[in-house]
């Protein structure tokens, strides 16, 4: 995946929330960009399983799970 952050994801939410969660972050010595780069990526990659998951599925093969 590319490194380069040249796009933006503008999200509405309520104030007290996101005053919240910047102030937890900067006691967690992180940024609210990092961690929310990073649940990004994680919910990227667990459907992203998911899906080929379900595409060997239709395709007559095994997932993981019932092999194991």
């Amino acid at each position: 995946m590319a490194k380069n952050k040249d796009a933006q994801l503008i999200v509405r939410i309520n104030k007290a929330q996101r005053d919240e969660f910047v102030a937890l972050c900067n006691e967690l010595d992180t940024s609210s960009s990092k961690e929310i780069r990073k649940f990004i990526k994680r919910f990227v990659n667990k459907h992203k399983l998911k899906q080929k998951a379900l595409k060997g599925d239709q395709n007559g093969e095994k997932s993981r799970s019932e092999t194991t």
